[in-house]
């Protein structure tokens, strides 16, 4: 199986309860029936309401739906992400969801996974962490974060649902913080097959992408094709 990343700006089950096509789009890029689609709510502490919406949202998909609690964990960790078919990572504060995965060496088993062809996929934090650097606000402001690497490049989510979104984003790439990237609105994802962008889709009619980088003279955004799933 090809490696898949599917990252959205702002959407999915948690912003958007009663539209269900990102993430049917999510279920949708698996080459089989019913895939096993494992939560990971560190983001957001692993909030019991948070997981109580996924799966309010995923038994009414075909799909087979868990969650990974990293402070409530197994002894195996690995064994549940070599068991899952698609990866699901919930939003909330990137800092500290990065430290939790290193810690416990979650980030190295989510990089095996999506080397062994598991679909990974998320949502804000879990949009921006798959990056080389993201734009997050979990330290109160916007500001350039480290990630994981498995892409090029950096990514800031909720580019037209937080108005400082773009102008920090515009400053960090001047300023040579973060390298150019890609700015997902709320409700855009965009799916990248063996780190390549495939396509970028939408569960609203008016979200966009956009590459963003500087042009030696200033910052430029070129919009990117977006397929409305509706």
């Amino acid at each position: 199986m090809k490696r898949q990343i599917i990252a959205m700006g702002g959407g999915g089950f948690f912003m958007e309860p009663d539209n269900p096509l990102l993430d049917k789009y999510v279920l949708d890029a698996f080459p089989g029936e019913n895939p096993r689609v494992c939560f990971l709510p560190t983001a957001c502490g692993d909030a019991d309401a948070r997981i109580v919406q996924f799966y309010n949202m995923f038994n009414e998909l075909n799909c087979r739906p868990s969650h990974l609690s990293l402070f409530r964990r197994p002894a195996d960790l690995a064994s549940v992400i070599r068991e899952s078919d698609i990866i699901y990572v919930g939003g909330g504060n990137t800092r500290f969801m990065l430290a939790i995965w290193r810690e416990c060496e979650m980030d190295k088993l989510l990089k095996e996974a999506w080397e062994a062809g598991k679909i990974l996929c998320g949502v804000s934090a879990g949009a921006i962490c798959w990056f080389e650097y993201g734009l997050t606000d979990s330290d109160g402001g916007m500001n350039p974060l480290e990630c994981m690497g498995l892409l090029e490049g950096s990514c800031s989510p909720h580019y037209d649902g937080e108005v400082e979104r773009q102008p920090a984003y515009h400053r960090f790439i001047t300023e040579g913080a973060v390298p150019a990237g890609i700015a997902l609105d709320d409700g855009a994802a965009a799916h990248f097959v063996e780190r390549e962008l495939k396509e970028v889709v939408s569960s609203r009619e008016t979200a966009g992408a956009f590459n963003v980088h500087h042009n030696g003279v200033t910052v430029t955004e070129t919009p990117l094709p977006v397929r409305f799933l509706g």
